[in-house]
């Protein structure tokens, strides 16, 4: 067994996982396959990636609100004491032309040097981490599954095949599209959506689709698993939770009709109904349309008609990595 700590640092939050990790071989000979029992698992929503599309460069303040994160984090670390770490830094961080700035600063503070990984790495922890999540229930038979995870920046799409025994990827993709991203782009200010911005949005997202499609078949799979903070929101709203529920939401189904009905909702709705919503996040409340119109456009590509929530995705995956 062994502790660990892993931080993912992405265009809209930086989160940490401290936990012990199992690690034994797998039953079918493909390789490892790891358990993890969390010890502190945490997000701080510091929108690193403000302005990054526009101006290719991370802001100043963007900087200072995430090595204030790091210095929290580096606190939790020393505490618990793990004994490997590792920060994994995607997709702001690859498109600022100031990264050293940003890879300076986290070395000071946490004593490690944040990788700052291609985004066909990113789609493959992000599998990893949710076949993890897949494996607690012990199904044996390999599992055709399609994984996306809605970032800030970007949205990774993973095809592969999961078990009990582990996985394996067969085809990965990364593409720019992401709630930050296509907010900003599109001038979306937290009020109801015109039609012409949901045309313009969903129009950005067709593209990044027919991209993705051509490097993962996006129509295989039998099971479709969504990843990250905005599918999470998405299900605590179509639950109807009185506040945000790790446990519930997490190996939640949720619909095409609720993923239809939640983002007619929310695309209509002002700023401040948004955030009046019990499960929303403060720091999602202005990004949260451009990830539910991401999430409803790949359902009715894919034709998903249900789509599996995991509160396991990348981080994870970086952890089990770690041993």
């Amino acid at each position: 067994m062994t502790r660990v700590a892993a931080v993912d640092c992405g265009t809209n939050s930086i989160r940490l996982l401290v936990a012990d990790v199992t690690v034994s071989d797998s039953a079918s000979g493909a390789g490892a396959t790891g358990e993890l029992t969390d010890l502190d698992r945490r997000m701080t929503i510091v929108r690193l990636g403000q302005g990054v599309d526009r101006t290719g460069r991370l802001a100043p303040e963007a900087l200072e609100r995430t090595f204030a994160a790091c210095r929290e984090y580096a606190a939790v670390i020393k505490e618990l004491g793990a004994e490997k770490v590792r920060f994994v830094a995607t997709s702001a961080s690859r498109d600022a032309s100031n990264r050293d700035d940003f890879v300076r600063g986290v070395l000071d503070i946490l004593g490690v040097e944040p990788e700052v990984i291609s985004g066909d790495e990113e789609a493959q922890l992000s599998f990893a981490g949710a076949a993890s999540a897949q494996r607690e229930h012990g199904d044996a038979r390999p599992v055709r599954t399609l994984v996306f995870d809605v970032g800030g920046g970007s949205t990774e799409f993973v095809l592969g095949s999961q078990s009990a025994a582990g996985a394996t990827v067969d085809a990965a993709r990364s593409v720019d599209i992401g709630c930050v991203r296509l907010t900003e782009r599109h001038g979306l200010t937290g009020e109801p959506l015109t039609d012409e911005q949901i045309a313009a949005v969903r129009a950005d997202i067709g593209q990044a689709l027919d991209a993705a499609a051509g490097a993962v078949p996006l129509t295989e799979a039998d099971v479709y698993i969504g990843l990250a903070g905005t599918v999470t929101t998405l299900a605590g709203i179509a639950l109807e939770l009185p506040e945000y529920d790790s446990a519930a939401i997490h190996r939640s189904v949720l619909t095409y009709d609720q993923v239809k009905a939640v983002t007619h909702r929310l695309i209509h709705a002002t700023h401040d109904e948004r955030a009046a919503i019990p499960v929303m996040h403060p720091g999602r409340v202005d990004v949260i349309c451009a990830g539910a119109l991401i999430v409803l456009a790949i359902m009715e590509r894919t034709g998903a008609r249900e789509l599996l929530v995991s509160e396991h995705d990348i981080l994870d995956g970086i952890a089990l990595s770690v041993a």
